[in-house]
């Protein structure tokens, strides 16, 4: 079930992004991953992923430059914002621009596993309400 779901991860650490990588495809995830905001920008509109996870501090492109960016397409993914950075200024910012988690490194890797779960049924549960048909009211209901 959980493998038709592609979830971009842009990380500029490598190691962070080996460890997260291993853990969310281990669990049966198709991951991609960008080395940075810029690569992840162009995966993004290549792959169409339905969650994107993106750093905060990153070279090249950060990651509310990527996040704007991912508002802006048609079809936006969900997104989980992780981060090394304390500041509350961010944490607002980020929830204001819609993200769906915002995670503070170190995490462990079940509090990622669980945020991914969180988006992805957040998903399932927006397609649904989008298949639904529509129905009219009748003033007289």
């Amino acid at each position: 079930m959980t493998d038709q779901h592609k979830i971009l991860l842009i990380e500029d650490d490598r190691e962070i992004a080996t460890t997260i990588r291993s853990v969310l495809e281990s669990s049966g995830y198709n991951v991609t991953h960008a080395p940075n905001g810029k690569e992840g920008k162009r995966l993004a509109d290549e792959i169409q992923p339905d969650l994107v996870i993106t750093d905060m501090m990153m070279p090249q492109l950060g990651g509310f430059p990527v996040l704007e960016y991912l508002r802006s397409l048609p079809k936006s993914p969900r997104v989980i914002m992780i981060t090394a950075n304390e500041g509350g200024r961010h944490k607002a910012y980020a929830e204001m621009l819609g993200v769906d988690d915002y995670l503070r490194k170190p995490f462990a890797m079940d509090v990622m596993l669980e945020a991914v779960e969180r988006s992805l049924s957040r998903l399932k549960e927006t397609a649904a309400e989008t298949a639904k048909p529509k129905r009219t009211r009748k003033k007289s209901e």
